[in-house]
């Protein structure tokens, strides 16, 4: 009989407590808004994907990683795990929290994407300015010493033909008559 109480006790208090569980945890102090917790949650989502090349750029810049989150947002860790595990037995309230951490994180990733084309094209007009510049200056340049070269050309022609004038004239010799090819034009 007194067994039988002892088991009845027992198992009034478990139903007791299972039934405290059901209402949750209680509402902590320093409960963390849902805004807070989102953007908590996106900055850990964040540094947890960095690559670990990141990772060591921050950690040899003085950054301690797994304080960083909480640092940032001048919280503790206690205080995110309490208020973690109130709104994750609040399921609606913990469901808002992740469908707006994942539509942040979706736009966030789209943002980068039109960043990193945008910057892509002013990559590819750059490389491409300095193309049409280079292909300019090589035009310019050719253009110059066809120039340069057609005028010692000029010079060196009139120099020999003066050369030859002067050669004639001492000889006594005028300029030489061209021959004509007189069957060619006839025909």
């Amino acid at each position: 009989m007194i067994f039988r109480r002892l088991i009845g006790v027992v198992g009034l208090l478990l139903l007791v407590v299972a039934c405290k569980r059901l209402k949750g945890p209680d509402k902590p102090k320093n409960l963390l808004s849902k805004e807070e917790m989102v953007n908590i949650i996106i900055d850990a989502k964040l540094i947890s994907s960095a690559s670990s090349i990141t990772k060591r750029i921050m950690q040899d810049s003085g950054v301690v990683i797994s304080d960083y989150v909480y640092k940032r947002h001048n919280i503790d860790s206690v205080q995110f795990a309490e208020s973690n595990s109130y709104y994750a037995f609040h399921v609606k309230d913990y469901d808002a929290i992740y469908t707006k951490v994942s539509d942040s994180l979706e736009s966030l990733k789209q943002m980068l994407k039109e960043r990193e084309a945008e910057e892509w094209k002013i990559q590819t007009k750059r490389e491409e300015d300095s193309l049409k510049a280079i292909k300019a200056d090589s035009i310019k340049a050719v253009r110059e010493t066809l120039v340069v070269d057609s005028l010692e050309t000029k010079k060196m022609r009139d120099s020999l033909a003066e050369k030859l004038l002067q050669k004639n004239a001492n000889e006594g010799k005028g300029l030489i008559e061209p021959i004509l090819d007189t069957v060619s034009l006839q025909h």
